[in-house]
């Protein structure tokens, strides 16, 4: 079974408020731009044609004044059931709104998951008023995937998205299951000791295949730490499609082909794509709330596939 643990779906540009590079000009509706143009429902269906499951993550940040909504993402869930799961996003830079809003996703919207992005919204991961909204999360058995690393719009905080900020959180809630995104990109040997460390912090590696090198080399460590096992496969869709993803992972040992360079076992990253990653997340596909109808697909989109 493939998991594709880290993948987003948006209509507009303008729901990532200022999370966009800050070279990067915005789409107009008579030129839009391939990468935010193309990150629709149908579009992202598509591009996860290979994996049998699929994680769609909430996004909010009021720092920038970006909302993914949780309704859209689970509405979207609710129309493909038994390929899609939602997680909630959630912002604890407001712990009293962001407890709120966690129960009503897990409760009221089925989403059984959270994710959270502290360098977009401004806060440090361990402060104690976040501390408050991972506790309840661990209450309930909500993972959270938290957005480390990479963060390139210009208003975003790296001082904040460095894996190790993670590592009191780890400590203090240890029965919490925490993803650490894009392998916590680039401070990748971060990431990996925290892997070593706790038994309940995952990776996840989408982002890093399409730059094969720095691809390789984070998996070379996690392989050489004895941690690869704790390595979930993502696509990071709209940025890649789950296909181009798989294919560049199972190429990744070309890079040094006819070098004295060490190989990735490829037992070891097949096992990255076919990890059991609902099991070790205890995660049960979700029932769809009655109420939601299916996220509309613009007629363009459905003109395209």
């Amino acid at each position: 079974m493939i998991v594709d643990c880290y993948t987003h779906t948006w209509e507009s540009a303008d729901q990532l408020g200022r999370c966009l590079p800050a070279h990067t000009s915005r789409p107009s509706p008579s030129q839009p731009r391939a990468g935010f143009h193309g990150a629709g429902p149908a579009r992202h269906l598509a591009a996860a044609e290979p994996v049998d499951t699929t994680i769609v993550l909430g996004f909010t940040s009021h720092y920038l004044g970006a909302e993914i909504s949780n309704d859209h993402v689970s509405s979207y869930v609710a129309s493909h059931p038994d390929d899609l799961i939602g997680f909630a996003g959630i912002d604890p830079s407001r712990p009293k709104e962001a407890i709120a809003e966690l129960h009503r996703a897990h409760h009221g919207l089925s989403m059984p998951g959270l994710a959270a992005a502290p360098a977009a919204q401004d806060f440090h991961p361990s402060n104690s008023q976040a501390m408050l909204v991972y506790a309840e999360a661990a209450e309930l058995g909500l993972p959270i995937l938290f957005h480390t690393g990479v963060h390139i719009a210009a208003d975003t905080k790296l001082e904040y998205a460095r894996p190790m900020l993670l590592d009191e959180i780890a400590r203090e809630l240890p029965g919490l299951k925490i993803i650490v995104a894009h392998m916590g990109y680039p401070w990748v040997s971060e990431a990996i000791v925290l892997l070593a460390k706790h038994k309940n912090v995952y990776a996840e590696i989408s982002w890093l295949l399409h730059h094969p090198w720095e691809a390789y080399q984070a998996l070379l460590g996690a392989s050489q730490h004895g941690v690869i096992d704790k390595l979930l496969f993502g696509s990071g869709f709209p940025s890649e499609a789950a296909s181009y993803c798989i294919e560049a992972l199972y190429s990744i040992n070309h890079l040094v082909h006819g070098t004295n360079l060490p190989t990735i076992p490829r037992e070891q990253l097949r096992g990255i794509v076919e990890r059991d990653t609902l099991s070790l997340l205890g995660i049960a596909r979700p029932r769809p709330h009655p109420e939601l109808q299916p996220a509309p697909t613009s007629a363009e989109e459905a003109e395209e596939l």
